[in-house]
């Protein structure tokens, strides 16, 4: 049985949660997310905590999914979420052309990448890109798309890569 569903999730000052019958909703200083609430699914929020609670038995697992979802809203609209990426190449560099990035990966072109709505970058070097947002889902989908241009190749590494990641390389072939 979830045990992550019986965890309030805090609320911290300047959130707010509007609870309708089918949606909820998280105001902060960072935007406003929603997501359906399923009906046998009930949200009470007393003491600046939210708790979950289902009505049958099998509905416990996914009180739980709600109740990580709302709380990764309630951080995302408080503090937001951000995603670093670094370039690794020869020639590899990241440029902001008003809302859009223009990168150059080795191809023949630039690639050009808009940032979805609500989603913010920005490129504080060359070869440092930084994803943010308020959605934790978004902010990781639009870092992984553009990872996907060009993803880290396992010999030299040259690519698009997540700051941290760690490539594991391939030995040359020997003659």
């Amino acid at each position: 049985m979830s045990r992550v569903a019986k965890k309030p999730v805090a609320l911290p000052k300047g959130v707010e949660l509007n609870i309708q019958a089918d949606t909820i909703t998280a105001k902060g200083p960072k935007g406003s997310l929603s997501v359906a609430k399923p009906a046998a699914i009930n949200l009470v929020v007393e003491n600046g905590q939210a708790v979950f609670s289902a009505e049958d038995a099998a509905l416990i697992p996914l009180a739980g999914t709600l109740r990580a979802i709302l709380a990764n809203m309630v951080k995302g609209v408080s503090e937001g979420f951000e995603r670093k990426l670094e370039l690794v190449g020869v020639g590899y560099r990241a440029a902001m052309q008003g809302k859009d990035l223009s990168l150059s990966l080795g191809f023949s072109h630039p690639v050009v990448f808009q940032a979805p709505e609500g989603i913010t970058l920005a490129t504080p070097s060359q070869t440092e890109i930084v994803v943010s947002g308020a959605d934790k889902q978004r902010v990781g989908e639009t870092a992984a798309k553009i990872r996907a241009f060009r993803p880290p190749e396992p010999y030299k590494g040259k690519g698009v890569k997540y700051a941290g990641e760690n490539i594991i390389r391939k030995e040359a072939k020997k003659a």
